[in-house]
């Protein structure tokens, strides 16, 4: 009746893989995070369950669709494959785009403040993503370049990579670690009340993650690319310039969003031509620009 594998469990003749369990476990934390702050909020009760039927689904649409995208010559000779979801290839900042137009089009429609509601999901996004990396361990995918020394092939530096046999850097837990750091700082932040105007949340978890995945994406062997570039990684840059010039316009107190800015201008170029131990340098001073801002004493008046 029942027969487990390394990727999957058989129930009665249906495989259920661990990768699609990981993931709903990751969905489900996600909606129990959200509903748990809700009233903290002042949205309506339910609004996370609500929105979860929205996002979700959209989520998951738009990440099939961002992979397909700029994966296209692998799909241009036999198109239909690209609705077979269960050979795998979905794409984080697809679902994450997807996910926050369905929440626009759910806030239009209930006439609730839109970024308040993309506060309300960012804590849940980003535990959510902390826990679905695990599914990429499980399938032993999202990993990085060949450890290049011996004291490296340890997790949780690297894993054991058995298609070549050889110890590759954790990229996926590289991810999942920062994203639960995410989800720490949104909620400390947000328990002292030093997020307090709409948007806040959202676009302190944006700048966040990408800063994360603007580095690691660059350790990756498995990234899309548009010619020579990967995607994720432009992506990545411009939503950290963009949060942080935004941060910078809300703030207050404007020197700590502003070297954020600065730094985050001269991490881009290090990044892209490939120079990640250079970029961890302004990469240390946008993280420590941000969160000054985000622990600011006295930044603005209670609204």
């Amino acid at each position: 009746m029942l027969h487990f594998t390394a990727n999957s469990v058989l129930i009665f003749g249906l495989e259920i893989h661990w990768y699609g369990v990981i993931m709903v476990c990751g969905m489900a934390l996600g909606v129990w995070l959200a509903s748990a702050r809700e009233k903290r909020l002042g949205v309506p009760k339910e609004t996370a369950l609500d929105l979860s039927l929205h996002c979700i689904p959209a989520g998951i649409v738009c990440a099939r669709l961002y992979y397909v995208i700029f994966s296209w010559k692998a799909y241009a000779d036999d198109p239909i494959r690209a609705l077979y979801i269960w050979e795998g290839g979905m794409a984080i900042y697809g679902s994450i785009i997807g996910g926050l137009l369905a929440g626009l089009y759910y806030a239009r429609r209930k006439k609730l403040p839109f970024l308040r509601l993309a506060d309300l999901l960012a804590p849940s996004i980003a535990l959510g993503q902390c826990v679905g990396r695990w599914g990429n361990f499980v399938n032993q995918e999202a990993y990085g370049a060949i450890a290049a020394h011996e004291w490296q092939r340890r997790f949780p530096i690297s894993v054991f990579i058995q298609a070549d046999g050889q110890w590759h850097y954790a990229t996926f837990f590289y991810e999942s670690a920062w994203c639960l750091a995410i989800v720490i700082l949104l909620l400390t932040s947000e328990r002292v009340r030093r997020t307090r105007r709409d948007g806040d949340t959202i676009f302190s978890y944006a700048f966040l993650y990408a800063l994360e995945r603007a580095l690691v994406e660059g350790l990756r062997t498995d990234s899309l690319y548009l010619g020579s570039l990967r995607v994720s990684q432009l992506l990545s840059l411009a939503a950290l310039i963009f949060c942080a010039a935004l941060v910078l316009r809300r703030s207050a107190k404007k020197a700590a969003p502003a070297a954020a800015l600065v730094c985050a201008l001269i991490m881009a170029p290090l990044c892209l031509t490939g120079r990640l131990a250079l970029a961890l340098i302004p990469a240390a001073g946008a993280l420590a620009g941000h969160l000054v801002t985000m622990f600011e004493l006295g930044a603005r008046r209670e609204e």
